[in-house]
């Protein structure tokens, strides 16, 4: 399928039929998910793949109870990383791995480091949380890509599944993700003109 399309007929699916996905083709999407783009590649965000009918159940109440909780195949829960600096360490750690050599890297390292130093706790989170969305970018359009559907999603409460899913207190849960087979039918995309896009 040519990107334009996958693109096109990506929706945001509101109900499933709760068939699951093959693990082959979860794991195809988290390796999509693993190569988005985030600033510094620091890659800031950890994913909570939910997939136990009882804990979706649990859930759901923290959701709104919005079906696409319970009736997908797996539920994402993309939590924004506020541990910068420990990221860095371990982004560092792996480019010597990968033959970096540390006298070439150290300024790119200082760099790093002195940004993660330059934000309040608040910041942090909120520079996270942007780089978050860019891997759940590729989440909802790998997906389609791979043939089944999703829906992304902000209508949940983070402490109601922090505490469910007993996350650590760097990870703050910030956009879900339920994919699955679609068992709705997409309505056409309203979209405002390319002119309001456009500044």
């Amino acid at each position: 399928m040519e990107f334009k399309q996958i693109v096109m007929q990506r929706y945001a699916t509101k109900l499933f039929d709760g068939r699951k996905l093959p693990e082959s083709k979860v794991n195809e999407l988290m390796e999509m998910i693993r190569y988005s783009a985030s600033s510094f590649n620091i890659q800031p965000w950890v994913i909570k793949i939910v997939t136990n009918p009882a804990v979706k159940e649990e859930l759901s109440s923290f959701s709104w109870n919005q079906p696409q909780v319970k009736s997908c195949s797996h539920l994402l829960v993309f939590c924004a990383n506020k541990d910068i600096a420990g990221n860095i360490d371990k982004l560092e750690k792996l480019m010597i791995k990968s033959g970096a050599k540390t006298n070439d890297i150290k300024d790119y390292i200082k760099m790093m480091e002195d940004f993660d130093k330059s934000l309040s706790e608040e910041q942090k989170l909120a520079w996270a949380q942007r780089q978050t969305y860019l891997a759940l970018g590729n989440a909802i359009n790998g997906a389609k890509a791979l043939g089944f559907d999703s829906c992304p999603m902000e209508g949940f409460e983070p402490q109601g599944y922090s505490k469910v899913l007993g996350l650590l207190p760097n990870l703050i849960p910030t956009a879900l993700c339920p994919i699955g087979y679609a068992s709705d039918k997409p309505n056409p995309k309203i979209r405002f003109p390319r002119e309001e896009m456009l500044a």
